[in-house]
């Protein structure tokens, strides 16, 4: 694998970010307005192909016991798609509380409100790509 993509996927919105293999620096990527699973996967698809995109790296919203509700199931169906249509292998990580530390890095950067709003879920993706990396050991 050289590029990856992390995803964040919520039931409104997906968050994406990149990250170079090389590099281990993950960059939050874009927000993206859900639609429904098959035309978000068309969407998805296009854009790891823009970006020479090699790996698939999908949150996964565990409950606080560790296991697995809506959301969680949600992120896997729209995880499984878009391995199933690129032929590449998605890597699930929990997610649980990336948010919140994505919330809290904007707020020290000095993001306003609305700001955030609008970057928290790319945020969100960028954490979550981020302690994937840290959790590889080479």
């Amino acid at each position: 694998m050289e590029r990856v993509i992390a995803l964040d996927v919520g039931s409104k919105t997906i968050g994406l970010a990149t990250a170079s293999m090389r590099a281990r620096l993950a960059q939050p990527l874009m927000t993206l307005k859900r639609i429904s699973v098959k035309k978000d996967v068309v969407r998805l698809a296009e854009i790891c192909s823009q970006h020479r995109i090699d790996g698939i790296v999908v949150g996964l919203p565990l409950m606080l016991d560790g296991s697995e509700g809506r959301s969680a199931r949600l992120a896997r169906q729209v995880g499984d798609a878009l391995g199933s249509e690129l032929d590449l292998t998605v890597h699930y990580y929990d997610e649980r509380f990336s948010s919140v530390s994505a919330e809290e890095f904007l707020k020290q950067q000095g993001k306003s409100y609305n700001r955030r709003r609008k970057e928290i879920d790319q945020a969100a993706a960028a954490v979550i790509l981020s302690q994937w990396l840290d959790s590889l050991t080479f």
